[in-house]
């Protein structure tokens, strides 16, 4: 507890008043290279702060957090339906004809290339079934 103690009332009082803040905001301006990137740390701390705060008190956000990284595929198409499902005759087909297995296409079921950006993201190496005649 000893050390906890020491970083919250002597190290860290310490470290924020050697800090380079201005005074005013054309202070900013005028602040040096080194001035700059002595304020990074703090600077990074307090963005991981604030953004930890609003994932934990913003309902919304960490909905959508959560939704992003749920391991869901389908996160657009026919969300309302309980499986999406598609029946496609072969006589309609042209020569040739390719299909979406990435979920990502505006064209569904049709591949559009959406795959590729989906791939780039993740790692993934999903392509489009396709089927000739």
């Amino acid at each position: 507890m000893e050390p906890i103690s020491q970083l919250v009332k002597t190290t860290l009082p310490n470290y924020l008043s050697g800090l380079p803040v201005p005074d005013s905001f054309g202070g900013w301006f005028k602040l040096s290279f080194k001035d700059c990137l002595a304020l990074i740390p703090p600077t990074l701390v307090v963005a991981g702060i604030g953004y930890t705060s609003y994932l934990a008190f913003c309902p919304a956000a960490r909905k959508r957090c959560q939704a992003k990284n749920s391991g869901r595929c389908n996160n657009q198409i026919r969300k309302h339906e309980p499986k999406v499902v598609d029946m496609i005759d072969v006589e309609d087909i042209a020569e040739k004809a390719a299909f979406c297995r990435c979920w990502k296409t505006k064209n569904w079921p049709y591949c559009d290339g959406s795959h590729a950006e989906h791939n780039k993201q993740t790692g993934d190496n999903v392509g489009p079934v396709v089927i000739k005649k």
